[in-house]
């Protein structure tokens, strides 16, 4: 039969009465866990329990246009009633109630189990790949969170809005995040990152931009574990003695640790050994890639230098979160501290669970995870799981076909690689001096 058929093709994704629901990736007892080791698992019987809470927090990441409160009785998240709504100060209890720490426990949880699995997956030369950067992001504009959170200062004064600073440690070849760490606007990127290194597993290489290039970051992260490595760019100013040349534009190098350095960390050497790759792209100023795969004849150095490059999608991964789920309307909508934590922890979740989804779609159509489109999968996810919420088990047949041909859609062409985007500033700051809101007078 037809619908046998169907479903036999979409066995790999999960059976028919879940599928597309993007909840189905998350186990109910990974749920119920986290509230539990965090103390805020639900007692008392209440309308919107704590488990339904986590969900909507994940639902109020996809969902960005609509009112929280509507989400409620949209995704089916209250318990049977005379409606299916509640009250909007129902809602902000629940989620109070509730806090940041079991959504950061359930990230903690999933992460470990998908990106660090993704990552061995795609390998390279017996290695998983991983990407370490930073990004900001607006939180509403209240007293609280300007007082904590902070912003950016200008010849014209402060950001319109305060500013929360994030590091994610990623897997590189399918964007899932393994790992993060967000704090205040003046806590630095390699601050906050300095939390991610003891999350990256053994046999494994972290791609990082120039900012990164210190010793009392780089040592510790190839040193304190079996075969972890790094990569870099080298600054303009950064300076090394040769020891040994292995080819033209590849050389094994070591570089001085500075006195200051060894006295923030005195287990600091007083050098350590690199590897300097020299190459040009075409139509590219030449470049010098700095690695700790000092073995050129297992690592070789066109393909070190190509896998540099990788690093980008660190950068198309922040775009995905910013420009597409949040549709570039980044401003968390939590106007206390704990709010936003626990909206970012909810953002986090909702993207490792949209990007699960397309590893697997990749996986059934015989692609790369990054060339399935982000917004067509995320697009599929909300509505498939708008659906789910209220489709009889009658319909399931008929949809399973529509989701099949649908996944055909998803998949990108080939990327270019000879486009060139030159770095240009989009947005200008006002030169208006910023005007606080003020809470009106009543008469």
């Amino acid at each position: 039969m037809k619908i046998d058929e169907d479903l036999a093709a979409v066995a790999a994704f999960t059976e028919a009465e879940q599928f597309a629901d993007v909840r189905r990736h998350v186990d109910p007892a990974w749920v119920r866990e986290a509230l539990e080791a965090t103390g805020t698992a639900t007692v008392r019987k209440r309308r919107l329990p704590a488990e339904q809470v986590v969900w909507l927090v994940i639902g109020m990441a996809m969902f960005r246009k609509w009112p929280i409160h509507d989400l409620v009785g949209r995704l089916e998240l209250v318990l049977p009633g005379p409606t299916r709504t509640v009250v909007p100060s129902a809602v902000a209890e629940a989620r109070g109630r509730v806090g940041a720490k079991p959504l950061e426990r359930l990230f903690e949880m999933c992460a470990q189990r998908w990106a660090h699995e993704s990552a061995r997956r795609h390998e390279w030369r017996e290695l998983s790949i991983y990407g370490v950067d930073g990004s900001t992001l607006r939180v509403a504009d209240s007293t609280q969170n300007r007082a904590y959170f902070g912003g950016a200062e200008g010849r014209d004064g402060e950001s319109g809005y305060p500013l929360a600073r994030l590091a994610t440690l990623m897997a590189v070849r399918s964007h899932l995040i393994a790992a993060a760490s967000f704090g205040r606007f003046e806590d630095s990127e390699i601050v906050l990152a300095a939390s991610l290194w003891k999350e990256v597993p053994d046999n494994a290489l972290v791609l990082v931009d120039r900012g990164f290039l210190a010793a009392g970051i780089l040592v510790p992260l190839a040193r304190d574990g079996r075969n972890r490595h790094w990569m870099t760019r080298a600054k303009s100013t950064t300076k090394w003695t040769v020891l040994q040349s292995n080819a033209i534009g590849d050389e094994l190098i070591e570089l001085q640790i500075s006195a200051e350095a060894r006295a923030l960390d005195p287990s600091l050497p007083k050098t350590y050994q690199a590897r300097a790759i020299k190459y040009q792209r075409k139509g590219f100023r030449p470049q010098t890639v700095l690695t700790s795969l000092t073995d050129a004849k297992k690592y070789p150095a066109k393909e070190v230098a190509a896998l540099y490059h990788e690093r980008w999608e660190l950068e198309l991964g922040f775009n995905e979160i910013k420009t597409r789920m949040l549709d570039r309307q980044e401003t968390i909508r939590s106007r206390t501290v704990n709010g936003v934590d626990q909206e970012l922890w909810g953002i986090l979740l909702a993207y490792n669970l949209i990007r699960l989804e397309m590893e697997r779609t990749a996986d059934d159509l015989g692609v790369e995870p990054t060339q399935i489109s982000f917004v067509s999968a995320m697009r599929l996810v909300c509505d498939t799981w708008m659906w789910c919420s209220i489709a009889s088990p009658g319909a399931i047949p008929t949809r399973l076909r529509t989701m099949r041909e649908l996944f055909t859609g998803l998949v990108l062409p080939e990327r270019r690689s000879n486009r060139s985007y030159p770095r240009a500033v989009k947005i200008k700051m006002s030169n208006y001096l910023r005007k606080r809101p003020a809470p009106r007078r009543r008469a």
